[in-house]
C-alpha cells in the first residue's frame, strides 16, 4: 500500500483504491481514497536522480 497526506484528516494515511496515471507536466502520480475519510488523495512520486558521474 501507498502512504499519501490527506488533507482532511491532516495526516500521513493509507491510499485505497490506487491508480497510477501520469500529469501534464509528465511526471508519475498516483490518485486513490483515505483510508479513514475517503477523500480523493494524490501522491506525486519522485523522479530518479540523474546518474551525471
Amino acid at each position: 500500500m501507498t502512504e499519501g497526506y490527506c488533507v482532511k484528516c491532516r495526516e500521513r494515511v493509507d491510499v485505497d483504491k490506487e491508480q497510477e496515471f501520469v500529469m501534464k507536466n509528465g511526471k508519475k502520480a498516483i490518485k486513490g481514497e483515505c483510508s479513514r475519510c475517503g477523500t480523493v488523495v494524490y501522491v506525486i512520486k519522485r523522479s530518479p536522480k540523474p546518474n551525471f558521474w
